[in-house]
């Protein structure tokens, strides 16, 4: 099957191309144009390894590739690699369960895809016979840079520039960027928030396309971010993990519904288990929760987006962000209509609001439960599930833990509930210390010391030390020049 634009039936290409490629030419999202066409026996992937499901996921969501060469490409991004075998394991907190998606080599939910996308997009690039260097651009929140640099670090044929908004991040999550190794990375600052700098990504790819500015450089724009196919496609195997560990639990029987709790920002990670669910996985609604940002809240509850509202910085990073890119993807699979969804765009960017028909809302509606929850309650979720049930988690997974109860008071009758935890409570040391009622004053890294004495939670060995590490990338610009740098970047021999 071949992949289209969100914006354009016209605009066709194979799984391979659409993850060199990573954004459509006209702008849009490469998608499948109907997920409910994709072969998988859901009830037979339940009974593999991590890996094993992750081979037939892949295979059948990219079919460029086969079950034989997803194998080998599977097993050198994952094999002793994370902190546990199965990867992405489940824990029983109070009636509800967390996913940790967070025991990869960077502490980020993020690892699970990265380690595998720079394999993916090598294979495609032999695939499809490109001879060119991969330029890889990428605007990131706070945890996908530095998952990206990670697992593109020194791969052949590739580089990558990573775009982060000046202030915007915590702490460590700047010093893991800043200081990451390897001739083929660099990181830059961005002066404004992640929108601005994802905005910018975005309008670098156009730019590029529009003028064929790197003609003659031998070198080709893809991108990290989610936006690419091949970055959102093994985001949808730890939902058919946590299914099976849920089952093997005993805590649903095989075919009854499981309930998700996603914190969300730029709508990855939650498109990621509504694609697993038209793949047929006994998934009931998926809880979108957003933090003060609360844009995908109003929408989901209205059928209006508007980001023309204020822009909150607070103690969730990686979820400040009022555009969400996924979107599109959700709003071309629901309505199939890419003429809509390029008009919705396009009032998107010039207005900064659009609004859907009420039967599209009414199908939104029936997957998805919005809820929002703010830095105080955050703090507050963070301290009730460590005295109650002696469980540590980040402030993303406090705002997904404090919009679960939300759901299930609204909702008697839901499902078990599965809370997917998307970072090490370590990667947000301050504001995780101030919800254990702790003094979270001084540096950031003296306050993971803090954490440690109090909790006794091992800090993940990517983390240890990091204070320690020479900064290798300090550069800061604005927003508009993106474009030069990605340019001057692109034909310098060494970085």
């Amino acid at each position: 099957m071949e992949y289209q634009s969100t914006r354009s039936a016209d605009c066709r290409v194979s799984a391979a191309e659409a993850i060199l490629e990573g954004l459509a030419p006209d702008g849009g999202l490469f998608t499948m144009p109907s997920l409910g066409e994709v072969s998988l026996d859901w009830r037979s992937v339940l009974t593999l390894d991590t890996q094993g499901m992750a081979r037939e996921i892949l295979a059948a969501l990219l079919p460029s590739f086969t079950r034989e060469e997803a194998a080998p490409l599977v097993d050198r991004a994952y094999a002793g690699k994370f902190e546990t075998e199965d990867l992405t394991p489940c824990v029983p907190v109070g009636e509800d369960t967390v996913l940790e998606l967070f025991r990869g080599p960077t502490s980020a939910f993020k690892d699970v895809a990265l380690s595998l996308l720079p394999h993916l997009m090598t294979a495609a690039r032999e695939k499809c016979g490109a001879k060119e260097e991969i330029l890889i651009l990428t605007a990131t929140s706070g945890d996908t840079g530095k998952a990206a640099m990670a697992g593109f670090c020194d791969v052949p044929g590739t580089r990558i520039i990573v775009f982060y908004p000046d202030g915007g991040v915590s702490a460590v999550q700047r010093a893991q960027m800043v200081t990451q190794e390897g001739s083929n990375v660099c990181v830059c600052a961005v002066r404004g928030n992640f929108d601005d700098a994802q905005t910018g990504v975005k309008d670098i790819f156009a730019a590029v396309t529009a003028g064929d500015l790197l003609h003659g450089a031998n070198v080709r724009l893809s991108s990290a971010n989610s936006i690419n196919i091949g970055r959102l496609a093994p985001q949808v195997v730890y939902y058919f993990r946590a299914y099976a560990d849920m089952v093997n639990s005993g805590r649903i029987r095989c075919g009854d519904r499981m309930d998700c709790c996603v914190p969300t920002g730029n709508f990855g990670n939650i498109l990621a288990g509504y694609f697993a669910r038209e793949l047929g996985l006994p998934i009931g609604r998926l809880v979108c929760a957003s933090n003060a940002n609360n844009v995908l809240t109003d929408f989901l509850r209205t059928g209006c987006y508007d980001r023309n509202r204020p822009f909150y910085k607070t103690v969730s990073p990686s979820m400040d962000i009022l555009v969400s890119s996924n979107l599109e993807r959700l709003l071309y699979l629901l309505s199939g209509d890419t003429e809509a969804v390029r008009g919705w765009m396009a009032a998107l960017r010039t207005t900064g609001t659009f609004q859907v028909p009420a039967a599209l809302l009414g199908d939104l509606q029936s997957v998805f439960w919005p809820g929002c929850c703010g830095d105080e309650d955050t703090k507050c979720a963070i301290g009730e599930v460590y005295r109650r049930h002696g469980y540590l988690c980040d402030t993303h997974t406090a705002v997904a833990w404090h919009v679960a109860q939300q759901y299930k008071a609204a909702c008697p009758g839901h499902a078990p509930v599965v809370i997917l935890s998307t970072a090490s409570p370590y990667k947000f040391p301050a504001a995780v210390l101030e919800g254990l009622g702790a003094d979270a004053s001084g540096d950031e890294f003296a306050v993971i010391d803090r954490l440690h004495a109090l909790t006794g939670v091992p800090v993940p060995g990517g983390l240890t030390g990091l204070a320690d590490r020479p900064e290798r990338h300090q550069d800061v610009i604005d927003r508009s020049d993106m474009l030069d740098y990605v340019l001057k970047k692109a034909v310098e021999k060494e970085w």
